[in-house]
């Protein structure tokens, strides 16, 4: 019954996104038509460009979880293969459908090897804020990419 569940849900999903199509076309507002339309028609449940500029940003670790219709993506335990002794672990959560800055939310851990033993270590703020600038930059030029097609 659980794969039969699962082999629905995408139907279902592309089903909610193809009846939207036809709302979002209808709807006006002071938003441009093409913004309007990729920002609400999507089958996933939060903003497009946040999300794909999310996972672009991330790509270098492996991913552990991407839940698009929560907006969230994990990724696993990466240590750059220059810097061996430390790795991080990523968190991006997106918490709406608008393209704001507001609706990004970055978290990191960091650990360092020692001894052979990985301990916890402190991640400096300003390095959480550059990955948050990275995306919101990125998802502002799919957006205007879009817009401008």
């Amino acid at each position: 019954m659980t794969a039969y569940r699962n082999l629905r849900r995408p139907a279902a999903i592309a089903l909610v996104g193809v009846a939207s199509i036809g709302l979002a076309a209808c709807s006006s507002g002071n938003r441009p038509q093409a913004d309007l339309a990729a920002a609400q028609v999507s089958t996933i449940g939060v903003n497009s460009y946040l999300w794909r500029a999310s996972l672009e940003a991330v790509s270098f670790a492996p991913l552990l979880q991407a839940d698009s219709a929560g907006g969230v993506i994990v990724t696993d335990w990466y240590a750059n293969p220059g810097n061996p002794g430390e790795r991080v672990k990523m968190t991006v959560s997106i918490l709406d459908t608008d393209l704001r800055a507001d609706a990004l939310r970055v978290a990191a851990s960091r650990q360092v090897n020692q001894g052979g033993t990985w301990v916890d270590a402190p991640v400096q703020a300003a390095t959480v804020q550059k990955l948050e600038d990275i995306i919101l930059t990125k998802a502002r030029e799919l957006r205007r990419q879009t817009i401008s097609n």
